[in-house]
């Protein structure tokens, strides 16, 4: 269950190209067919006094090859290359995804990945977390959040060579995620590690304290072992978390100030879904699922446009030559 899934984002539009070849195959039969006919029947005269239609010339061919019906078949193929192209926004049709109202903090600006983009060198960003990094919740893995991160960015950097690597288990927190750091975050050598972590402990009634310590030990072995950026990402606000508010809110403070002595970067899910609720005045009900914990497609969609979001901004700084201070890093404005 713990295995790596890297999702290369070079190859998700390879199905609905082949559907589009496919589905123009017919239309290019016939035209060639259509043209041997025509090639023929001018290399040999026809009788004086035929039955037959006479050839049709060149550009009625073409006419022909294209008619009324197939320029239905290409018509649909384009339109569903253009689907797929528009699936990443359909979900936001009823309910749009707003960053929050005033007063939030993202994680900042992320140097390290940036100038890679920038500099048109491939990336490599492994997500690092528990069930609401694997996806659970979600109809299906397409709408995992790292899953919709890797469209966003591909999206927008569609020249770009970008590995999202979900390294997502269910269940697990600090104690159980420290155990695999080395051969599923750190071997990897990835440029960008986003760590959502904290939530389970909360459920289980461990000290946040402890968790917070072990989050700095990791932050400290990847930074050891190389250049990459780091974003944490805290619990997430639902009704199961809501529970155990003051446990919650501590976890919350706390890798907070983690991020801060590391000089990471943070992005505040707690505050982000709290603000949706209470500002944005969505129901929890539309973006957590029934066991009133994991987020649902819209939730995953939500919250991965939003850091999404972040990394892209934090590109274009790279290419404006803005330098952002490491202090100012983790809690610049959204």
């Amino acid at each position: 269950m713990s295995s790596l899934r890297p999702f290369r984002l070079t190859a998700w539009l390879a199905a609905p190209a082949a559907a589009v070849l496919l589905l123009l195959a017919p239309a290019v039969q016939s035209h060639a067919q259509t043209q041997a006919a025509t090639q023929a029947a001018q290399a040999t005269p026809a009788p004086a006094q035929s039955a037959d239609p006479a050839p049709a010339p060149p550009s009625q061919t073409t006419v022909a090859a294209t008619s009324p019906e197939q320029r239905g078949v290409t018509t649909r193929a384009i339109d569903r290359v253009k689907q797929v192209a528009k699936s990443a926004a359909d979900i936001f049709s009823r309910v749009p995804c707003l960053p929050p109202k005033g007063g939030s903090k993202a994680m900042g600006s992320l140097p390290h990945v940036a100038g890679k983009l920038v500099a048109g060198k491939p990336v490599v960003i492994v997500a690092f977390g528990s069930s609401s990094t694997q996806g659970f919740g979600a109809s299906s893995p397409e709408f995992n959040y790292p899953n919709r991160l890797a469209a966003q960015l591909r999206r927008h950097y569609p020249t770009a060579d970008i590995t999202v690597v979900n390294a997502g288990v269910g269940g697990e927190d600090a104690p159980e995620m420290m155990k695999r750091l080395q051969t599923q975050v750190i071997d990897a050598h990835p440029d960008l590690v986003i760590w959502q972590v904290g939530t389970n402990a909360v459920l289980r009634n461990l000290d946040p304290g402890e968790t917070a310590k072990m989050v700095e030990d990791g932050i400290s072995r990847i930074q050891a072992a190389g250049d990459a950026d780091i974003v944490l990402v805290d619990p997430q606000y639902s009704p199961a978390v809501n529970q155990r508010k003051e446990s919650a809110g501590k976890m919350v403070q706390l890798l907070g100030k983690v991020a801060e002595l590391r000089h990471v970067g943070i992005f505040p899910r707690f505050e982000v879904m709290r603000d949706w609720h209470e500002k944005q005045a969505i129901p929890v009900e539309s973006f957590v699922i029934a066991d009133g914990l994991h987020m649902n497609d819209w939730g995953y969609a939500c919250f991965a446009q939003l850091l999404g979001d972040d990394i892209i901004r934090s590109v274009g700084q790279i290419k404006l030559g803005v330098n952002v201070p490491a202090d100012v890093r983790t809690y610049r404005p959204m």
